[in-house]
């Protein structure tokens, strides 16, 4: 599985877990990983997979480890994010965003094998992905500020 890929599912994780109570992340985390393949028709006709959490064991325990990670750190990536964005706090931020943001500062600040740009880049294609039109520009403009 590439790093975009176990990217994604951290997102997904992610943002899934901010739905629910603290106490529940542990049960979350593991429904992640019992939701069947999802797929989809492209309007060209083309079939896409939306969704497959088909990896080996050693990833699914990556992505629960770093996801649990960065949930610890929540308060400490919103108070950077935060720090930076003139007039978004984190409370008036989208989900999608938030959820992209913390991900990247994460990977900015406490994850020395993924290089800043890198970080921003991956960030950007995720926000065009899963954001909404002007997402990635908002997401791009909050991490350049922190570099």
């Amino acid at each position: 599985m590439t790093r975009r890929e176990l990217r994604e599912h951290c997102f997904k994780m992610l943002f899934s877990a901010d739905f629910y109570p603290a106490e529940e992340t542990k049960e979350q985390m593991e429904h992640y990983f019992q939701v069947p393949k999802e797929d989809d028709t492209t309007p060209e006709g083309a079939s896409e997979i939306l969704h497959n959490v088909e990896m080996s064991e050693a990833n699914s325990s990556f992505l629960k480890e770093r996801t649990e990670k960065i949930m610890k750190l929540v308060p400490e990536l919103d108070e950077k994010i935060n720090s930076v964005a003139e007039g978004w706090k984190t409370k008036r931020m989208g989900k999608v965003e938030l959820t992209i943001l913390r991900l990247a500062v994460f990977e900015m600040k406490y994850d020395e094998e993924i290089p800043e740009k890198v970080a921003i880049n991956e960030a950007v294609e995720l926000a065009k992905k899963f954001g909404g039109k002007d997402s990635s520009a908002f997401i791009n403009g909050i991490l350049a500020k922190l570099v």
